[in-house]
């Protein structure tokens, strides 16, 4: 049982919208138009196919019509693209977010913008306050860099606004356009694994300080942890060359997950009187099979927890920052979790890094 006073007094998510573009392409489609690509330049095409298959990514969304990426040649083509596709999706979610939980953009006292796929300034959500006739004394913060653990950790900046402002309303928002930012020409195994791994979503999330809130129903985020790992700078991220963001991706993550996760998650838990069979609701980062199946075997979890992780991953692929955020959703719209169970999310990227947040309903 819970030590943690005042349960009334933390911030609530209100809701969860997530949204995907309207291109579609099977994960063969990619293989074979990848192959054409490839085929000139390297000798070993059925190695890069089981690279690709091993993600278990079924097919992926994509900002644009498959056809259009050949001739998206340099790195200004294709962040105009994505300021146009992300402005798109981040105004449709946006205001869908907002109509689930009852509110206008007017409502909105602070915005957190969290992206890795293409750069803008003025950010996409100062472009955005126009467009949803946003207040004009809005609060912003745009955040870049964060990656795979920018849901989880965007979530957690939100809720830190709102134990503050207890009477105001936050969003998150989170586009993530992961197939803009390809390199063509880099036959590296990170960037073959990326290319078959990841995908393109946005999604966003209303929270609201429990003095605007009330008795509203939806989890209360109690409580965050940060972790930073140090001397891990070279796991994940990007180098920026001149075609673009060209993925660093190690094959160490799934070690490290294993290495940490389990005291970090253990640590956390403790503090508020609480261990890993207190918790009921998983929401994991859908950062690949092997570091799913980190998390599961690192923290002895059944073997159904992490269900709407594996399916996300299968159906739409990695969406970095914008994945845990959909998991969330599908457990919010479940309808699974009851008054007084308790919930976890985690996610990890650059830094190297992880954040958990402990959600209670």
């Amino acid at each position: 049982m819970s030590t943690t006073p005042g349960q009334d007094s933390f911030p609530v998510i209100r809701a969860v919208e997530r949204l995907l573009p309207s291109h579609y392409a099977p994960q063969e489609q990619i293989i074979g138009a990848l192959r054409e690509l490839w085929a000139t330049r390297h000798y070993n095409l059925e190695r890069l196919e089981e690279l690709h298959r091993s993600v278990k990514v079924d097919g992926r969304f994509l900002a644009l019509p498959i056809g259009r990426y050949p001739g998206l040649a340099t790195f200004q083509q294709r962040n105009d693209a994505w300021i146009e596709v992300a402005m798109e999706l981040g105004e449709q979610v946006v205001g869908k977010a907002l109509e689930r939980a009852g509110l206008t953009p007017r409502d909105v006292d602070h915005v957190f913008f969290t992206t890795v796929t293409g750069i803008a300034t003025p950010s996409i959500d100062a472009r955005l306050m126009n467009r949803l006739r946003m207040r004009a004394d809005m609060k912003r913060t745009p955040m870049f860099g964060l990656g795979c653990v920018a849901g989880a950790a965007g979530t957690a900046r939100a809720s830190d606004y709102l134990r503050a402002w207890k009477g105001h309303t936050a969003l998150l928002l989170s586009v993530e356009l992961c197939s803009l930012t390809l390199q063509r020409e880099d036959l590296s195994i990170p960037n073959i694994i990326a290319s078959g791994l990841f995908g393109d979503g946005a999604a966003c999330v209303v929270l609201q300080g429990s003095e605007k809130a009330g008795p509203a129903s939806g989890p209360r985020v109690v409580a965050t942890r940060s972790v930073m790992y140090p001397d891990t700078e070279r796991i994940m991220g990007w180098d920026v060359v001149d075609t673009g963001f060209k993925v660093v991706l190690s094959a160490k993550v799934p070690q490290l997950v294993r290495e940490f996760i389990r005291r970090d998650v253990d640590g956390f838990l403790g503090e508020h009187g609480l261990t890993r069979k207190d918790v009921k609701h998983w929401v994991a980062h859908t950062g690949g099979p092997k570091v799913l199946q980190a998390f599961e075997e690192s923290l002895e979890l059944a073997p159904d927890a992490l269900e709407r992780s594996w399916a996300s991953l299968r159906e739409v692929g990695n969406l970095s920052s914008a994945s845990v955020l959909f998991v969330l959703g599908d457990m919010l719209e479940s309808g699974q979790a009851k008054p007084g169970d308790w919930g976890v999310m985690m996610a990890m990227g650059p830094g190297f890094c992880g954040e958990l947040v402990l959600l209670r309903w």
